[in-house]
């Protein structure tokens, strides 16, 4: 008999999640994996194959099974990894570019990014299997603070630099929250920034940079909420420990 998953009293509504998330949220393998599994027939619900991906399913009281297995919840793991530049973030590339899973060929769970990084930026990436953190922590409501070091290919003025502590309109129309933004250094060309933002749009810095008529030329995240890259190596990734994880989680109460 396939295993029964447990849920503490009070949670029965998020205990409801489509077929297809059902994989995800136990930490089994991502939902486009949960995908190719549950259409190729090696799903079952309560001794019946399934092939419907969005079926309503109980984690508490629903039997699921696999290639035969029973859906077990797997030990919740979090990880730092230090994604360099030109690497993506997706599980698989159409481009056949390197992915942040080329570099975790060592790990047994299976772990999805929180948030994203672009191709081009580099630095801290948070990743898990742990849906509810992560979906926590990328809620626009969270404001978690992510420093960035930010190389670009103008000075800015000091009026520019109140335009981005104030929130800056971007070139869509969209207006950014307030930024925290020191000069490191500045040479005849460049200047480098310490940027900090409390949220997640799509490409923001660069968004940001492009409103001032400029280009960051290199992006770099140094930081999440209070957790650093410290002496990780480019390319590696470290388990995060208890105090790593109640600093993180002191940013969503």
């Amino acid at each position: 008999m396939a295993a029964t998953l447990k849920v503490k009293p009070g949670k029965s509504r998020k205990d409801r999640v489509t077929l297809d998330r059902a994989f995800s949220k136990c930490g089994i393998f991502s939902r486009s994996d949960a995908l190719e599994k549950i259409k190729a027939g090696a799903v079952t619900v309560n001794g019946k194959v399934i092939r419907n991906p969005d079926l309503w399913v109980s984690l508490a009281h629903d039997r699921i099974r696999y290639d035969g297995q029973g859906l077990k919840k797997r030990r919740k793991v979090y990880l730092m990894f230090y994604k360099p530049k030109g690497v993506v973030t997706t599980h698989r590339d159409p481009a056949h570019r390197k992915t942040v899973y080329d570099f975790l060929s060592g790990l047994k769970e299976w772990v999805f990014p929180v948030g994203r990084l672009d191709k081009d930026t580099s630095g801290l990436l948070l990743l898990t299997n742990d849906t509810d953190f992560g979906e926590a922590l990328t809620n626009p409501l969270s404001r978690i603070p992510k420093t960035y070091q930010v190389k670009i290919n103008f000075r800015p003025s000091v009026e520019q630099l109140q335009l981005l502590e104030q929130g800056i309109t971007l070139k869509n129309g969209e207006k950014t929250l307030p930024a925290r933004v020191r000069i490191l250094r500045e040479t005849e060309k460049y200047t480098y920034l310490d940027l900090v933002i409390v949220e997640g749009k799509n490409r923001q810095v660069h968004g940001m940079m492009e409103a001032l008529n400029g280009k960051v030329l290199k992006l770099v995240r140094k930081r999440i909420g209070n957790l650093v890259l410290g002496n990780l190596q480019v390319g590696k990734y470290r388990y995060l420990d208890h105090k790593d994880l109640a600093q993180l989680k002191g940013f969503l109460s």
